[in-house]
């Protein structure tokens, strides 16, 4: 082991312990694995510290995170025996072979992390075996992959969360389990719920604005005098783009993150000697009593101290006498212009279609291409790593990112809907799509037909699952109650993977596909994956349509799905055309427009209705970008904002923000309170008065 002084940042902190450090040459394997540093630095605290031998409890945390509060562990609930900690759902490993291979009692395996609260007893017996279940989980690549560990990457960098879950299984030390002490920027608090914590791990944005830790892993920015990080918008800039208070309440707490970052950045200067900033409207903003109220300690309330057991057991009794269900609606997207357009037709499109609930863009980006990213306002997101290249195989296949980022979702979301209802980013909502009305339920997802996955019915179902006969041949639009997506996502993705490497089955009489590429093996991966859990779907043939489709007499179908060409006349519209073009960064562009009207003889009624839900559609589509363009683009092309266009946009049914709120059902697996819409008013008032005085 060779040790290394660090000239720098040793004064950081109020009682710094130099410790070995394992990135370099580690004691056992060589393997270059610097998250080991946590546990091994632990296990080291414990031996060497002065301070280890006079404390009863300990607070672990991450260095990535903000204390908005005093964290007392028994005021958590935290008892001798029972740690407690915040849930990482993701952990799948604990529900699988993982855990048998790694520990005695898979059975006590807790997903969780972040915030650990540990009597000093328990984390003496067991600080020894975190460290070495992480070097026992690190060393064993077999079972890296992304369907045993979550890891989207497949590259065994949770192993040292493992490491702590299965150590502590290990000592039969079991966890109270709170999902409500910790939540990520970006994401929407519960109601009722005031967080303590925040933990920047994941990109988060406001409006055009973003901050992604990755992308400053190499600054210097704490001894650059008086550098900070770009000032994120203004509280009363937020105020007017989003009216819905929980989702407002997220948003504030995306900015208290960045604001006391910089904050904490201009003390450091300063005590670094740096000379005095300048004077900006943001530093004003920053020494502001507006700001100080802001960022006043929050302290738990008795909402946040409820443990997973105990919402389990209310939402029992909380859903009795609910006329209907909560409802999600979700779809993937790639960080191009390509699917930018999509997304703006869609978000406009379910405003203006009724449709119940919250919705949510599953924006699967590669960290390269987020940096460049400009569309972060264009729908509430989930953030996602890109599985385009697949990290294990090195296949290019995007279309995986569906079933990688639902799974993504599920695992880093608390979600509080029961039903979810899945969509592709190139349709047009016309109508509510609802479980009630076509009958969805638990065991029985709604989906619309895809007849040409013809492997249904020959050897590729034989060969890829254990239910041939249980195979539907469907997808598109997707209504399925959340307990049956847990189950099947995980094989969704798994089975995406097994048929996209069967190249021996890519042939068109076995698999439907025309250019025998293995293109739609995520569709297959989908009825796979169903069918190995015997998951039948309810096949309903009037929810969605194809444009340039003759529809059925009387049937009002509530989606379009774009994905193929279809003309009016000699006008037509293929959403391939326009791969490379950007029309939503290029002030008022637009497709070309439809026909008014259709050119068939009215008295051929078949067609002249196929005709006017294609114009129907196009015209969706423009109109979508007009009013994209209202609320971006100026006369001179430069970015405005007007509330008279807003209200133009709110014209729909149900309305979602524009701005990136991750939605209130995005509430982060460590979630939050909201502040009364009356505090949340008088707040801004107050900031508002700050910044124009």
């Amino acid at each position: 082991m060779r040790r290394r002084t660090i000239p720098k940042g040793m004064h950081f902190g109020t009682h710094p312990l130099r410790l070995p450090f394992y990135e370099v040459d580690p004691p056992k394997t060589g393997d270059w694995y610097p998250a080991i540093n946590k546990p091994a630095g632990v296990v080291h605290w414990l031996k060497h510290s002065k301070e280890a031998k006079n404390v009863d409890w300990v607070v672990i945390l991450d260095a990535d995170m903000i204390i908005r509060g005093p964290i007392i562990p028994w005021e958590l609930g935290a008892e001798k025996g029972r740690p407690v900690a915040a849930y990482y759902g993701y952990l799948i490993g604990c529900d699988n072979s993982l855990a048998k291979l790694h520990t005695k009692h898979p059975e006590l395996c807790d997903k969780v992390g972040g915030l650990l609260a540990f009597h000093i007893d328990d984390l003496r017996v067991f600080a020894p075996l975190w460290l070495s279940k992480t070097e026992e989980v690190r060393e064993d690549r077999a079972h890296w992959a992304t369907n045993i560990t979550g890891d989207i990457y497949g590259k065994g960098w949770i192993s040292e969360m493992y490491g702590y879950s299965f150590g502590a299984a290990e000592v039969g030390l079991r966890h109270k389990i709170n999902d409500n002490l910790m939540i990520y920027p970006g994401y929407v608090p519960r109601e009722g719920i005031e967080p303590i914590l925040l933990h920047y791990g994941l990109p988060f944005s406001v409006g055009n604005w973003s901050f992604n830790k990755l992308a400053h892993h190499d600054d210097g920015i704490v001894y650059e005098c008086n550098q900070l990080f770009p000032e994120p918008p203004y509280p009363k800039e937020v105020r007017q783009l989003e009216l819905d208070p929980n989702r407002r309440r997220g948003l504030f707490l995306s900015l208290e993150c960045i604001n006391i970052i910089n904050e904490g950045l201009l003390l450091q200067h300063a005590a670094n000697g740096c000379p005095k900033p300048t004077w900006s409207k943001y530093l004003s903003f920053l020494k502001s009593k507006a700001y100080a109220e802001l960022t006043q300690p929050k302290y738990v309330n008795p909402a946040t101290l409820q443990m997973m057991e105990d919402i389990k057991e209310e939402h029992v009794d909380d859903g009795a006498g609910k006329p209907h269900p909560k409802i999600h609606t979700i779809f993937s997207t790639e960080c191009t212009t390509y699917f930018d357009w999509q997304t703006v037709g869609l978000m406009h499109s379910f405003r203006r279609s009724g449709q119940p609930g919250n919705i949510t863009r599953l924006l699967s980006c590669s960290d390269e291409d987020l940096q460049q990213y400009k569309g972060h306002d264009l729908a509430p997101t989930h953030y996602v790593p890109s599985m385009s290249r697949h990290p294990l195989t090195g296949d290019w296949y995007p279309a995986i990112n569906k079933p990688a980022a639902v799974l993504h979702w599920l695992n880093h979301v608390n979600i509080d809907a029961e039903f979810i209802v899945i969509l592709d980013a190139d349709m047009i909502l016309r109508g509510p799509i609802t479980p009630w009305e076509f009958k969805a339920a638990r065991g029985r997802p709604v989906s619309t037909p895809y007849d040409y996955l013809i492997g249904c019915d020959n050897e590729l179902a034989k060969l890829h699952t254990s239910h041939p006969e249980a195979c539907d041949k469907v997808g598109g639009v997707i209504i399925m109650h959340i307990d049956d997506l847990r189950k099947f996502a995980m094989l969704w993705l798994h089975k995406t993977e097994e048929v996209r490497a069967d190249r021996a089955h890519y042939a068109r009489n076995i698999t439907g596909d025309i250019y025998e590429s293995g293109w739609i093996s995520e569709m297959y991966g989908y009825s796979f994956g169903a069918a190995e859990l015997k998951l039948r779907h309810t096949v309903n043939n009037e929810i969605l349509i194809y444009p340039g489709y003759v529809p059925v007499p009387g049937v009002k179908y509530r989606v379009f799905h774009y994905g193929l060409r279809f003309s009016v006349g000699n006008w037509s519209f293929d959403k391939a055309d326009w791969r490379n073009v950007d029309v939503v960064n290029k002030c008022w562009a637009k497709f070309p427009d439809p026909p008014d009207s259709s050119p068939v003889d009215p008295a051929n009624n078949e067609d002249l209705q196929r005709d006017l839900l294609s114009i129907e559609c196009a015209k969706m589509l423009n109109e979508a970008l007009n009013l994209h363009h209202q609320k971006r683009c100026s006369s001179d092309n430069s970015l405005s904002t007007s509330k008279e266009e807003e209200k133009k946009e709110e014209g729909g049914v149900s309305r979602v923000s524009n701005i990136d709120a991750n939605d209130d059902s995005i509430s982060n697996n460590i979630s939050t309170n909201r502040l009364e819409e009356s505090t949340d008013v008088r707040k801004d008032e107050v900031i508002e008065e700050e910044e124009q005085g």
